[in-house]
C-alpha cells in the first residue's frame, strides 16, 4: 500500500540518516519526517572521529569494535550515493605543556590507545603553528557531512521516501499494532529529532543534557593540509585554505545563536596556535543532544512500543552512529539484545 511503510524516522541529521540507510539496506520501507532546519548539530559539525579522549588520551568508549562498524558503513554509502564523505585523518595534536607531551609519550607506548597513536619522526607545520612543547600523531578521520546528509537525503526523496515538513506529535495516533499519522501508517515511528527530544511527551523524561557549541570558519592564506590540528582548538579542512575552527561548550544558554563571547573565545585559542593570519569567513552554532551519562538513547518505549528513540550521540556522533544503528536494526528485526549502556531501558522509571 503506498500509504503503509514500515517505519517512520524523525529527522534526517546524523541518527536519522544512519538509521533509516540501516533499515532500507535490510528491505525496510521507510518515511522520512525532517523539516531541513540549517543550524541542527549534525549540519554545524566537523564530523571528527577521534580515538583518544581526556589529558591521559585514553582510548574512546568501545572504540575498536566502533570504529570498523563506522568506517564500513561509511564506505558502503559512499559506493552507494557516488560521494566521497569519509576521509582518514591524521590528528596533529599540539602539546599545550609539558605535561600533557609526557602524558602522550605514556599513552603511546603502553596504553589501550597505543595502535592508534605515533611519535613523529619529523616536526610538521613548523612555518604555520606555535607548538613550543611539539606535537604528536593520532590516527583519526572526519566525515564530510555536508557531503553525507544532502547525497542520502536526495536519494530518498528519489524514492519517495522523504516528506520535507516538520512532524506534528500531536497527530500521532498509537494503533494495536503500529502508529497513524496523516493518512498514514507504520510497525513504528522512531524519534530522532536531535535537540527536540527534550520536548516530546514520550521522551522528555529521559535524562538529557543538551550543550551548545559554536565554531569559526576560517581562512589561513597559504596554510593547506590534510591534518586535523588539534590544541585548545581543532581545525577540521573544509577547502584549499579554509578550516572549521572550533568548538565551544556551553551549558547555560538563552538561545542557539552565535554570540561574540564564543566568537572571541575561538579567535584568541586561534592566536595561540597560529604563526600565520587568518581571517573569519564564518561563525556557526548549535545545540548538540547529548545525555547526562554520555551515552546515545535507543529503543522502543517501554510502555508505548510503537514508539522509539534514536538519539543523543553527543560530540561523538560520527562514531557512535553508525554502530548503534545497526544495533538497534538487529533489536528491531531480530530481536537481538542491545548494549545495555545504550538502551533507553536503563531509564525505565522515568519512561513509566
Amino acid at each position: 500500500m503506498a500509504n503503509r511503510y514500515d517505519y517512520i524516522i524523525v529527522g534526517q541529521g546524523i541518527s536519522g540518516t544512519l538509521l533509516s540507510w540501516e533499515l532500507h539496506q535490510a528491505g525496510q520501507r521507510v518515511l522520512v519526517y525532517d523539516d531541513a532546519r540549517p543550524h541542527t548539530a549534525s549540519r554545524t559539525a566537523a564530523g571528527i572521529i577521534n580515538p583518544v579522549s581526556g589529558r591521559r588520551f585514553e582510548l574512546a568508549w568501545l572504540y575498536d569494535t566502533i570504529f570498523p562498524e563506522a568506517q564500513g558503513t561509511y564506505r558502503a554509502l559512499e559506493a552507494a550515493l557516488g560521494i566521497a564523505c569519509f576521509h582518514p585523518r591524521d590528528i596533529w595534536s599540539v602539546w599545550p605543556s609539558a605535561q600533557m607531551r609526557d602524558a602522550f609519550g605514556e599513552a603511546a607506548g603502553n596504553g589501550q590507545a597505543a595502535p592508534y597513536m605515533e611519535q613523529p619522526s619529523s616536526a610538521r607545520h613548523g612555518n604555520e603553528l606555535l607548538q613550543p612543547f611539539g606535537a604528536g600523531i593520532v590516527k583519526g578521520a572526519n566525515v564530510q557531512l555536508g557531503a553525507l546528509l544532502p547525497a542520502w537525503r536526495a536519494a530518498l526523496q528519489s524514492r519517495e521516501q522523504l516528506r520535507e515538513e516538520r512532524f506534528d506529535v500531536r497527530a500521532l495516533e498509537l494503533l494495536p499494532d503500529g502508529v497513524a499519522y496523516k493518512g498514514l501508517q507504520a510497525k513504528a515511528v522512531i524519534f530522532c529529532e536531535g535537540v527536540e527530544s527534550p520536548a516530546n511527551p514520550y521522551f522528555g523524561g529521559l535524562k538529557f543534557l543538551p550543550n551548545k557549541g559554536e565554531a569559526l570558519v576560517v581562512e589561513v592564506p597559504g596554510f593547506e593540509t590534510p591534518d586535523i590540528i588539534k590544541k585548545s582548538i581543532t581545525l577540521v579542512p573544509l577547502e584549499g585554505c579554509t578550516y572549521w575552527a572550533g568548538a565551544s561548550f556551553s551549558w547555560d544558554y538563552p538561545d542557539a545563536a552565535p554570540t561574540e563571547t564564543a566568537r572571541a573565545s575561538l579567535e584568541s585559542s586561534l592566536l595561540e596556535l597560529l604563526k600565520v593570519p587568518f581571517s573569519v569567513k564564518g561563525h556557526i552554532a548549535a545545540v548538540r543532544p547529548s545525555g547526562m551519562d554520555r551515552r546515545p538513547f535507543v529503543g522502543m518505549h517501554p510502555k508505548y512500543p510503537q514508539v522509539g528513540i534514536f538519539n543523543g550521540m553527543g560530540s561523538k556522533g560520527c562514531s557512535l552512529a553508525p554502530w548503534a544503528a545497526a544495533q538497534f536494526r538487529r533489536q528491531l528485526l531480530e530481536g537481538a539484545p542491545m548494549r545495555p549502556e545504550i538502551d533507553i531501558k536503563r531509564y525505565f522509571n522515568a519512561l513509566r
